[in-house]
């Protein structure tokens, strides 16, 4: 798996031209059965996919923090919300909270979750292949394909099952 993570950014530089084509395509004329075409391609993917084995998503990126998560994740450690900002977060240039830092302080060793069953709704829907009006989230999903083996399988097969 390491040299899957270790190729993936440069085979992702190397398709992007392509998958932008394919995407600016897509949302210009989805198809009417886009979503439950999209549901098929992600759970074929993550039926073979075991995250486990991978956990690029927390190793190389931070999810954003909803004032729910926060509170919900404080509880959890016996905390007020103020108190897990100021020992666990930041505020980005977007003025959204994050993690201070990557990796994941909640990811360990064995790429478990310590948070998992409260983990932030980012954690929780990534890597967004399955959402609904996924045509509407190119940008993210061209950026995904470089921190996700699973993502970059599933942009693969979508330009062979949605020609």
């Amino acid at each position: 798996m390491d040299e899957i993570i270790r190729a993936l950014p440069e085979k992702a530089k190397d398709k992007h031209k392509e998958n932008k084509k394919f995407f600016s395509v897509l949302r210009k004329k989805p198809p009417k059965d886009l979503d439950s075409r999209m549901q098929e391609i992600h759970e074929e993917e993550f039926s073979r996919t075991n995250c486990l084995t991978c956990a690029n998503c927390c190793k190389t990126t931070g999810p954003l923090f909803t004032h729910k998560d926060i509170e919900r994740i404080a509880k959890h450690f016996r905390m007020k919300p103020g108190k897990f900002i100021e020992e666990f977060l930041r505020v980005d240039e977007d003025n959204d909270n994050v993690l201070q830092e990557v990796p994941c302080t909640f990811l360990g060793a064995d790429n478990y979750c310590s948070i998992y069953e409260v983990r932030p709704k980012a954690c929780r829907e990534y890597p967004h292949t399955d959402r609904r009006d996924f045509h509407k989230i190119a940008n993210l999903t061209l950026k995904n394909t470089a921190i996700c083996p699973a993502v970059y399988n599933i942009v693969e097969e979508m330009k062979v099952k949605l020609k």
